[in-house]
């Protein structure tokens, strides 16, 4: 059986992890959290795509990307565009592979602005406000789909 391929796209200011408000983002890299990723993704029979843009156009891109590609799932990360993206939330809509929303922190519990998802509006589910592992939630997820 092959294994199952798992997006993982990661929005602005993401490469920044480690150095950017650890208090509210933690100290982890982005690349720590990859190399989270692939060890239990091996666990979960699932291959790791792992991307980062600080651009709109490329998330977009590669969500449709990852349908073309039949990815079984999207992991999704989109930063700040989650809450100003319709360009992002279209292009959810406009593919058929699950996407799970996910955050670092709880966007609930920070600036009114952060409340209202547009991602959100049309992923499969979210998971936010565990730090990195996050991320390994939504992966959890994504591979019992």
């Amino acid at each position: 059986m092959a294994s199952k391929l798992v997006y993982v796209l990661n929005g602005p200011n993401l490469n920044r992890l480690g150095k950017r408000e650890p208090g509210i983002y933690g100290s982890q890299t982005l690349e720590d959290i990859a190399a989270l990723l692939v060890e239990r993704g091996q666990a979960l029979d699932c291959d790791i795509e792992m991307r980062q843009t600080n651009h709109e156009g490329h998330l977009v891109d590669w969500l449709h990307e990852a349908d073309d590609e039949g990815a079984h799932a999207v992991l999704l990360n989109a930063g700040a565009y989650t809450h100003t993206s319709v360009a992002v939330l279209d292009a959810i809509r406009a593919i058929s592979v699950p996407v799970i929303e996910v955050h670092l922190s709880n966007p609930h519990t920070r600036e009114a602005f952060r409340h209202v998802s547009w991602v959100g509006q049309a992923a499969k589910g979210t998971i936010a406000g565990f730090g990195a592992q996050s991320y390994l939630l939504a992966l959890e997820a994504a591979a019992g789909l």
